[in-house]
This record gives C-alpha cells, sequence and structure tokens, in this order.
C-alpha cells in the first residue's frame, strides 16, 4: 500500500534507505556525512513523503520525497529496498506524487538523477521524464515530463 509518511514511525527506516540506497549513488553527499544525515529530518518535513508498506503500520520498504513549487512538481527522493524492485513499487510511489501534483495544479514534473544511476534514468525514461541538460558540476542529470 501506498500511504503517507508517518515521522515518528517511518524516519528511521527512511534514512536507512537514503543511507544504503541514495547516498552510495551521489557524487555530492556521503553516507557517513554526519551533517547531511542530521538534515533529513528537517528536509523530509519539507514538501510530502509518500512510502510504500505493508499495511499502516508496517515499517516502509520504499518511499518518495517531493515538493510543490509553482506550477512544479519537483521530486526530491526515491528509493525502494532491493528485496522489493521490479515490482512497480517505485511506479506506484510515482503514480501517487504526480497524482498529488495535478491536484495542487501543477503542470510538470522535474526531477534530477545523479550521472551513474543508469537504472534511475531509465526508469524514469520509461514512465515519460525526458532529458533536458547534464549538470557536469554536479554530475547530474535534469528530467523533466507534462502533467496531464
Amino acid at each position: 500500500m501506498i500511504r503517507e509518511r508517518n515521522a515518528r514511525t517511518d524516519d528511521e527506516e527512511i534514512i536507512r534507505l537514503i543511507k544504503s540506497e541514495l547516498m552510495p549513488l551521489s557524487w555530492t553527499t556521503h553516507q557517513h556525512d554526519a551533517t547531511v544525515i542530521r538534515e533529513l529530518p528537517l528536509r523530509l518535513r519539507r514538501g510530502v513523503t509518500y512510502v510504500a508498506a505493508a499495511g499502516k503500520t508496517a515499517a516502509p520498504y520504499g518511499f518518495i520525497h517531493f515538493e510543490t513549487v509553482g506550477d512544479i512538481l519537483m521530486f526530491s527522493m526515491l528509493a525502494v529496498h532491493p528485496q522489493h524492485r521490479n515490482r512497480h513499487c517505485g511506479t506506484k510511489l510515482m503514480a501517487a506524487a504526480e497524482a498529488h501534483g495535478l491536484a495542487a495544479s501543477c503542470t510538470m514534473g522535474r526531477l534530477f538523477v545523479d550521472q551513474i544511476n543508469d537504472k534511475a534514468r531509465h526508469f524514469y525514461t520509461k514512465l515519460g521524464y525526458q532529458t533536458i541538460r547534464y549538470y557536469p558540476e554536479l554530475r547530474c542529470y535534469e528530467m523533466i515530463k507534462e502533467l496531464a
């Protein structure tokens, strides 16, 4: 099931997923960077986080974090535990976030993908996102999609 994040019960697992699945792919952060890790709960409070879990009180095995900025749906983070991949969990999380964006009158989705994360770029391309720019100083790609 896809549900809204409960900070008290979900954040520990979300932060573990960030440290194990996202930070190793990032050129700008390191999974042992105490400052970045300390700031994660603050970052999660900005915007919306949905989690994929077996039930209302079950620990999440995936999550997506995003914000609306004007009419843009800005995706910040998406991670799914390796044992739960290839089960459409990421697709369902993206669909829930896009539905939220449409309800908030967003016309476009926007995200950034680290250069070495080819699987993520392929995943987003399958969902209709197009690469529009590469940022060599950040080693990441910017991708967008019109929301209809």
